[in-house]
């Protein structure tokens, strides 16, 4: 039995071998892979920006990004709330910022992402998208990687989200929302001490 699972081993590291050679000349763009010709390379196509075909959006740097999960932590630790972590993400809910609190659940992580992208994606905090949720059947709650529990806060450019920060973890979502609320302010707070 043990030699039967040597030879199989033997086999399979024999194969992703000849794969990985096989993936390194496609992407090389030389030589044949596999006994077919590799793929002709396409050329980049250089786009002109303009209004018709480019949009320019704002993003929060990272300077101010890692300024505002700061603050909002050290507003949770104030509040002798150590165990969040909070989440500042873009619009699209990649995460700019995170910062997990001393003693903070795993499951935090998570929850601040899913409430500073929520808060992004409806330019809305997620205090008020919660009282939204209602009734029995599918709704916006629904939505794969929201979560609609009061911590979240989106953060405005001339009146358009584009990005959220979100604290999870706080064993009340108004605590969480306080927390996510002053690190919003700090980035605002930056923007006018000039």
């Amino acid at each position: 039995m043990k030699k039967s699972h040597k030879v199989l081993a033997a086999a399979a590291a024999g194969a992703i071998l000849v794969t990985a050679g096989g993936t390194a000349a496609a992407n090389a763009g030389t030589g044949r892979v596999s006994g077919s010709e590799a793929p002709a390379v396409v050329p980049a196509v250089d786009v002109q920006p303009a209004p018709e075909t480019v949009v320019q959006q704002n993003r929060i740097s990272a300077t101010a990004s890692a300024q505002a999960v700061s603050a909002a932590l050290a507003k949770c630790q104030a509040d002798k709330l150590p165990f969040v972590t909070v989440a500042l993400v873009d619009r699209f809910g990649t995460v700019q910022a995170l910062l997990r609190g001393d003693n903070a659940a795993a499951h935090t992580i998570e929850a601040a992402k899913q409430k500073a992208y929520t808060a992004a994606a409806f330019g809305t905090p997620t205090s008020e998208l919660a009282k939204r949720v209602n009734g029995n059947g599918p709704s916006i709650a629904d939505l794969p990687g929201t979560l609609f529990l009061a911590g979240g806060v989106p953060l405005k450019v001339n009146g358009v989200s584009v990005a959220g920060i979100g604290v999870g973890g706080a064993p009340d979502g108004a605590l969480d929302e306080a927390c996510a609320t002053a690190g919003a302010e700090a980035i605002a707070a930056a923007g006018t001490a000039k």
